[in-house]
């Protein structure tokens, strides 16, 4: 007996929110924040690697060494996902294990892990959807200029194709890059993610490279694998609300609109960048780094978009007396992840928040769904949703997370009003599978709906991991 089995489904009829047939219900991971084996298998290491072990970098020095130690307990972690209902499973390959000095010879012994990976899923009836590129770009490429340059754009394209040939055979739903924005804002700007720089004009020529990237890696996808492959990009939109009504406070929050939902949407689905965003950043950049041609192949059509959502954003026009609110947690580091907006502010708001310090809004979640739809008209995917917590394991060995339930049910209940408005959303992927290593917080913030104990790597389904798997089961939110 299996410690979901004494849980009972809840039945339809006892449900409040049913969703379409077909509606994927999964789990998400990034390849270093669960795999560990940082040094097996031929891997070598990437600028996560690197930057995790810089003093001071990382919570409590912290690093990604071992982490929920994946690259051992794969199968293990696989039949949990079974447990827990979940139809599809999306996960990162790391390009440090696939092809070791990011260019050049290709390490069999990664292939044949992710290989490994794949079949377990399969066997198991879950759809692998496999991630490029969740941040850890290998540290050889970040040595030679990394997202700053043209050619590492052209590196990952190599990179995409070798892993189409390697598993498009059976891996059907591919997605370039996750959150391109966190790898050039909070990497090459604010200084909190690898690689550590503090420079906007290097992450105003990450964003493009990125973008290149996605292209070109599209580009190879398409040549490589069966027609029926479904080739994605997931990107992490702001929901930016004006503090007050003023007109200040209004091109506060188009700026930062503009700095992280049109600067990727825009070229994406326009083939074009936002033209007050070139004027506002001006003295940052000259974008001599966009060439004839490029805006094209970022153009090169995709299927459908993941969307990653936590929390909407309060921003205020900064005028430069009061001390400069960064509420929203990005403000934190050396550097500033927002170029031209030195007159911008993130302001807190009342209410419910994570242990992130993050407020607990769905209907931020809603009003996206809606907007993107409304403006690129493109099926979508929540590929990441969820709330950090302080879990602890009770007397009862069982991890009572009540928070993260409430979190999970509004939010569920926030793709069911966009779906019912009108929005196509096809799937939803709950973050995270595992509790893991959580970037630059280490292991103190815990995300996942599976509780590890990171001394034993011992795995103890939380409530909310019983409630996901409810409503996967049934394809439809218990009533609470």
């Amino acid at each position: 007996m299996t410690q979901l089995d004494a849980v009972e489904d809840s039945t339809v009829e006892g449900s409040a929110l049913v969703f379409p047939d077909g509606f994927v219900w999964g789990t998400a991971t990034a390849a270093y924040q669960i795999e560990g084996g940082a040094a097996e298998g031929g891997r070598t290491p990437s600028i996560w690697d690197t930057f995790s072990h810089t003093p001071g970098k990382v919570f409590a020095g912290d690093t990604g060494d071992v982490a929920a130690d994946h690259y051992h307990r794969y199968r293990d972690d696989v039949a949990l996902m079974a447990e827990l209902g979940a139809a599809a499973y999306r996960f990162s390959t790391s390009w440090s294990r696939v092809i070791p000095t990011g260019t050049g010879p290709i390490n069999r012994e990664g292939i044949d892990f992710y290989s490994r990976l794949v079949d377990e899923l399969l066997a198991r009836n879950i759809t692998p959807t496999l991630t490029l590129y969740h941040w850890d770009l290998p540290q050889e490429l970040q040595d030679a200029g990394g997202w700053t340059v043209r050619d590492t754009a052209y590196r990952f394209a190599d990179y995409a194709a070798v892993m189409a040939d390697a598993l498009g055979d059976r891996v059907a739903y591919w997605t370039t890059l996750n959150e391109p924005w966190c790898s050039a804002f909070l990497g090459y700007a604010a200084g909190v993610h690898a690689p550590g720089h503090t420079d906007g004009a290097e992450a105003l020529a990450a964003v493009h490279h990125l973008l290149l990237g996605h292209g070109l890696a599209i580009q190879a996808l398409r040549a490589a694998l069966p027609a029926k492959a479904q080739l994605a990009i997931t990107l992490n939109p702001a929901v930016a609300r004006p503090a007050t009504s003023s007109a200040d406070d209004a091109r506060a929050a188009s700026k930062v609109d503009g700095l992280q939902n049109r600067i990727w949407l825009d070229p994406l689905f326009r083939g074009r960048y936002p033209d007050d965003v070139r004027a506002f950043t001006a003295e940052v950049s000259d974008w001599s780094h966009v060439q004839d041609g490029d805006l094209p192949i970022i153009a090169t059509p995709i299927d459908v978009l993941g969307v990653n959502y936590y929390n909407p954003v309060i921003v205020a026009h900064y005028d430069g007396v009061k001390p400069r609110a960064h509420a929203d947690g990005h403000g934190d580091g050396a550097g500033d992840p927002w170029p031209g907006c030195a007159d911008v502010q993130f302001l807190d708001r009342p209410g419910r928040h994570t242990a992130m310090g993050w407020p607990v809004d769905a209907t931020g979640l809603r009003d996206l769904l809606a907007r993107l739809w409304s403006d690129h008209h493109t099926p979508m995917y929540i590929t990441e949703n969820g709330a950090a917590y302080d879990d602890v394991v009770d007397a009862d060995g069982q991890v009572h997370d009540p928070e993260r339930v409430q979190y999970l049910g509004e939010h569920f209940a926030a793709v069911h009003d966009a779906i019912a408005d009108g929005a196509d959303v096809r799937g939803y992927y709950v973050w995270s599978l595992l509790d893991n290593f959580e970037w630059s917080y280490g292991y103190s913030k815990r995300f996942g709906v599976v509780y590890v104990d990171f001394d034993s790597q011992e795995r103890t389904t939380k409530d909310s991991g019983k409630f996901f798997a409810r409503t996967a089961r049934n394809n439809a939110v218990p009533t609470p």
